[in-house]
């Protein structure tokens, strides 16, 4: 290994998002119950939206370290102070 590389200490999460024609999002993997489609969707994008890559056909993915998924699903699935889940 090379002194400038550095060991990958953690696993990625894909994460599939599927479009539909109007641009909102019909599907995408690893959401927390409580949080709606796109809610999940803009969440992820506001804090990785770096990670995310465009596919053909209406997809696109998000791959991001699989601790940072598991704070923010842990973050928007915690009842914010109204009992409502976060979003």
């Amino acid at each position: 290994m090379d002194e400038n590389e550095q060991p990958h200490a953690t696993s990625d999460v894909t994460i599939h998002v599927r479009f539909a024609p109007d641009g909102t999002v019909s599907e995408i993997s690893a959401r927390p119950g409580s949080v709606a489609p796109q809610a999940w969707f803009n969440a992820l994008s506001a804090n990785f939206g770096t990670s995310f890559r465009a596919l053909t056909g209406g997809r696109g993915i998000f791959v991001v370290a699989a601790e940072k998924i598991s704070a923010l699903q842990s973050q928007l699935s915690q009842p914010n102070q109204d009992g409502d889940a976060a979003s």
